[in-house]
């Protein structure tokens, strides 16, 4: 069973993760060369929990844990409640305090979540490929999506709201939801953008867009880490300033660098052509991951990793886009790259889900 696992497994997804956790591992250890910060040390600290929790997780019987996600989801709606009543950090009142370390639920709801959807969608399935796209049970699905996303959304941390929203797209669409409801759908978020921008959106969350929309009308102020990160990331021309010479990351202007605008770190000194593999590392990662989630074994395991193809696809996207001006700065982290033990953690509990599905796969299925 186990040599049979390790032959089917997609190992590409293993590789690339590996590869862009040693990119990160070096950018960190340069965002924190020039301050008085441990990152680089607490990020190999996570890195080595995180090891062994990706080998549990790709060798259990993920079956048990499909199962037992709904009590898991009870579990996290309250500590996603919770967290609401701790102390602001940034803005955001998002993490738990355990002595020096920082916990965020929502990397953890992120699976959870995920898990617990794929569970009900491969259910209904199982009484009729139009089960998901009845009216009832859609709104179901709606339910158990929006009530963790609006949450997170209080908290306010819209960046992780967002990964949600890409990965219940992405589930629905695998699961085979009617044409009908995406249109419906279109239409409904055309009207209701505008509309909860002047009356849902808080003012600082406003700020954001109209900084994303003209970085240079408050280019001290609500402009000025996006002015930085594009400075940085255009200083670093095609081969970069030099490791550890970068005038932006050395000289404090990125902030901050080690997490949100780490992609700014590598672009700055290792240049565009360490930058541009990042982004085709993740690629690889994201379409690999799809390749799975059309090869799993059954539709559980196939809307998992849909589900996890959603997120890392928008982490990417928004990280990488709002380093460069092209999204709104939302401080959400690059997967595997940036700082963040709650993040890597998570993250390569869903790289081992991806493991695990992928060695029980059935590739004939498929004509591979």
């Amino acid at each position: 069973m186990r040599r049979r696992l390790l032959k089917n497994i997609e190992w590409p997804i293993l590789i690339t993760t590996i590869l862009l956790v040693i990119i990160g591992l070096f950018a960190i250890y340069s965002a924190a060369a020039s301050s008085d910060e441990v990152e680089f040390g607490r990020q190999l600290l996570w890195l080595a929990i995180s090891i062994p929790v990706c080998v549990v997780v790709t060798l259990i019987d993920y079956d048990t844990l499909a199962k037992i996600s709904p009590i898991l989801y009870g579990v996290i709606l309250l500590t996603l409640g919770a967290v609401l009543f701790t102390e602001s950090r940034n803005g955001a009142s998002s993490w738990f305090e355990i002595g020096n370390i920082l916990v965020q639920p929502s990397e953890i709801a992120k699976i959870i979540v995920i898990t617990f959807l794929a569970l009900v969608i491969s259910r209904m399935k199982r009484r009729g490929d139009k089960e998901i796209s009845r009216p009832t049970r859609l709104l179901l699905l709606i339910i158990i999506f929006a009530i963790p996303t609006g949450l997170i959304a209080l908290q306010p941390d819209y960046g992780t709201a967002g990964a949600f929203i890409f990965a219940f797209i992405l589930m629905l669409y695998t699961g085979g939801i009617s044409k009908k409801w995406i249109i419906a759908a279109i239409i409904l978020v055309a009207i209701a953008a505008p509309l909860a921008y002047v009356y849902v959106l808080p003012e600082h969350a406003k700020t954001r867009i109209q900084t994303f929309l003209d970085p240079d009308s408050d280019p001290r102020g609500a402009g000025y880490n996006v002015t930085q990160s594009k400075l940085a990331i255009g200083s670093g021309q095609l081969f970069g300033m030099g490791y550890l010479k970068g005038n932006q990351t050395q000289l404090g202007f990125l902030y901050p660098k080690s997490s949100d605008f780490i992609f700014s770190v590598i672009g700055e000194e290792m240049g565009f052509i360490i930058a541009a593999t990042v982004i085709i590392l993740y690629v690889i990662l994201i379409t690999r991951t799809l390749k799975v989630a059309k090869t799993a074994k059954d539709s559980l395991r196939s809307m998992i990793a849909a589900g996890i193809a959603g997120v890392f696809l928008f982490h990417m996207m928004e990280n990488i886009g709002m380093t460069m001006g092209l999204l709104p700065i939302t401080g959400i982290p690059l997967p595997f790259v940036s700082y963040g033990g709650s993040s890597l953690i998570s993250n390569f509990i869903m790289i081992g889900l991806l493991l695990n599905i992928s060695g029980r796969r059935q590739k004939n299925l498929f004509g591979e």
